[in-house]
């Protein structure tokens, strides 16, 4: 079963996020990732053996692709009566077939781990590799090389900073990326090409997140550019500067960010929600998700929709002049609450124009949210997230769609034998 978690006391009209947590945020990534040589979708989510007294355990599982099956998750790591999603893993696959997590965690009482398996695509056993501050991993192979991990620290100078390695064992110092006071980011990778966007907190207060900024690097770190290739300097500590997109914060708008993912041309496509208020309900409205597109050397910013809550997470997929977005834009039961029902938009020119082709789910008793897209994901596990009540501790389960979004599945909630089929529900 999946976390169900809260962020503070409600306010007028519910929690700043609540509900079902497994599968949060977009700033843990990856959470899952395909395998082609052993033709399984590894994944990690955050769970709990007791739904009535819920506290954060780092699970892993997989879906395997031929026999369609699901064996029992492995508890990597209980937190021991921590239930903050913050907390929550991410995943990377190395060349050589082992499974490497990323537990998020900021203090001593609940630190980041490292943890690795101790066979190659094997979810059996791991062990442990690292302790230390590691908030919002963000781990990325690059050329099978290098394993850069991003990720924020807030102990010292608060921002966002990276590290690597060459074998996962010994890693570099960290280095401050941006410190402007904190700020949250997306990350992704292609080749000898790591990409990462992120907003910043005014005042240090993620209530105030806002603007977008952008950076790569093609050389593991050592140089970072702007997307025009212009060197910059790091770390940046003003937030005008030349990595800005998008300046939200003259606009008095703030920023949540979605997904990250290069076009056929290896140019950045960012989504993200843009909000009037960091409080729940009509006030922040519109929230509109917005496409952010580098083509023909300038930023192009086009309309999908709007939705209901800040944290409605959604993920993007690019296949050539297919763009997908899946998330939960439609209202669902608990109205105002964090997701709602997923739905399936589709754009064929780029992102410039979208339609809602699919609701994927519809009458569910619970919101479902947070949708994350695994790397390379395939056909027939294309999209996973979590159901939940935003207003009351519920139970949380794990659904998945298939590329078409045409069919449904849900992860077993208690499993009775070492391996089953998840349920289809559509």
């Amino acid at each position: 079963m999946g976390l169900w978690s809260k962020l503070g006391q409600p306010l007028e009209y519910g929690y700043k996020y609540s509900g079902g947590m497994g599968t949060f945020s977009s700033y843990h990534e990856p959470a899952a990732i395909y395998s082609e040589a052993s033709h399984k979708t590894f994944f990690v989510y955050s769970g709990t053996n007791n739904p009535t007294e819920s506290h954060l355990q780092i699970m892993v599982s997989y879906f395997d692709h031929r026999k369609h099956k699901v064996p029992k998750p492995v508890i990597v790591y209980d937190k021991m009566g921590v239930n903050d999603p913050l907390d929550n893993a991410s995943l990377s696959l190395d060349p050589k077939g082992f499974l490497w997590i990323f537990v998020s965690g900021r203090e001593r009482t609940r630190p980041g781990i490292i943890f690795k398996s101790k066979q190659p695509y094997s979810i059996e056993s791991f062990e442990r590799i690292y302790q230390g501050e590691i908030l919002l991993p963000q781990p990325w192979w690059v050329n099978d090389s290098c394993l850069m991990l991003l990720h924020s620290e807030i102990q010292g100078e608060r921002g966002l900073y990276w590290s690597k390695t060459s074998d996962g064992n010994s890693w570099s110092n960290s280095k401050p990326l941006a410190t402007m006071g904190g700020g949250y980011q997306l990350s992704a990778a292609r080749g000898n090409k790591l990409i990462t966007v992120f907003n910043y907190f005014p005042g240090k207060s993620h209530d105030k997140r806002t603007n977008i900024y952008f950076m790569q690097t093609d050389d593991a770190g050592t140089t970072w550019k702007t997307i025009d290739n212009k060197l910059i300097s790091t770390p940046l500590i003003q937030p005008q500067n030349e990595a800005l997109v998008k300046d939200y914060e003259s606009e008095g708008k703030l920023v949540y960010l979605q997904d990250l993912n290069f076009d056929n041309q290896g140019n950045p496509v960012i989504l993200v929600l843009i909000s009037r208020d960091f409080k729940p309900g009509p006030t922040g409205d519109p929230r509109e998700w917005i496409i952010i597109h580098w083509k023909d050397n300038h930023w192009n910013f086009s309309k999908v929709c709007e939705s209901g809550h800040n944290n409605d997470l959604g993920a993007l997929y690019i296949n050539g002049n297919d763009w997908r977005i899946i998330g939960p834009t439609e209202p669902g039961p608990q109205k105002l609450g964090t997701g709602g029902e997923m739905a399936l938009w589709v754009s064929r020119d780029e992102g410039i124009t979208w339609i809602r082709e699919i609701n994927i789910t519809s009458g569910s008793l619970r919101n479902q949210s947070f949708a994350r897209r695994p790397v390379n994901a395939q056909k027939d596990f294309y999209c996973f997230w979590v159901d939940g009540d935003p207003g009351q501790l519920s139970i949380s389960k794990i659904y998945f769609t298939n590329k078409k979004c045409s069919s449904l599945w849900v992860l077993p909630y208690k499993m009775n034998q070492d391996f089953e089929k998840p349920a289809r529900v559509k």
